[in-house]
């Protein structure tokens, strides 16, 4: 029983040590990106990167927070907090679901506001920068695939491949402004960057806020478990 106990232990141990790691390299990648594509968001004034590099940072703050509370879920018990710290995990989603919320609307305001009035961009710079945070992106998710049963971990995955998806838009209006000449496709991409974060912000507070509340999960029949139990002998 020693021996099986301290094995587990163990096991957990460096499994905590992966995850802390997964997430301090895709929080730098993505912060290095984040930075890349403000500067020629700036410098190009391309709406649609710069929303996308907004919509990245929210990914960074969010992935840094995921990080923090990885790294404190490790910490052990104490006489105060006698569960332990893993429910740090639940607290950092629900705060990058607030951050993002924040930047959806934001993301909205500025494309409806230039969406009469188009500057003129380069699209083909649109593409190339937006071609690199597929990469990216992708790269990013690949080092958070193993952790779907950690929430913290799987509201990374999810943000990190919806963000792929959303680069891979700014390509398609990249090409769009290089060879048909369309500036409104700038803003309307920055807009649906801001639907895009919006939805994803919104589940990832629901999923968020049950599990801190601890509710029923989606897939569990409740009444199906209340039945199982009160057929077992004793109850």
């Amino acid at each position: 029983m020693g021996a099986g106990h301290g094995h587990s232990h163990d096991g957990d141990h460096h499994h905590g040590d992966a995850g802390v790691r997964a997430f301090a390299w895709v929080t730098l990648l993505n912060l290095a990106y984040t930075i890349l594509e403000a500067g020629y968001g700036f410098a190009t004034n391309s709406l649609a990167l710069l929303s996308d590099a907004l919509h990245n940072l929210g990914d960074v703050l969010g992935l840094g927070l995921a990080w923090g509370a990885a790294a404190i879920a490790r910490r052990r018990p104490t006489e105060r907090h006698t569960y332990g710290w893993r429910r740090a995990t639940l607290l950092s989603p629900l705060a990058n679901a607030i951050v993002l919320a924040g930047f959806s609307g934001a993301l909205a305001w500025e494309a409806v506001r230039r969406f009469f009035a188009p500057p003129e961009v380069p699209g083909a710079t649109v593409m190339v920068v937006a071609a690199i945070g597929i990469a990216v992106n992708l790269g990013a998710a690949w080092f958070m695939h193993g952790g779907h049963d950690d929430l913290n971990r799987r509201g990374a995955f999810l943000h990190l491949v919806a963000d792929a998806a959303v680069s891979f838009a700014a390509v398609i209006a990249g090409a769009g402004m290089l060879w048909l000449g369309w500036s409104w496709l700038d803003p309307l991409t920055a807009l649906l960057v801001g639907v895009v974060v919006a939805f994803s912000a919104f589940r990832l507070l629901r999923d968020s806020f049950n599990a801190a509340m601890d509710a029923v999960p989606r897939q569990i029949d409740q009444a199906q478990v209340r039945a199982f139990l009160a057929a077992c002998p004793g109850v």
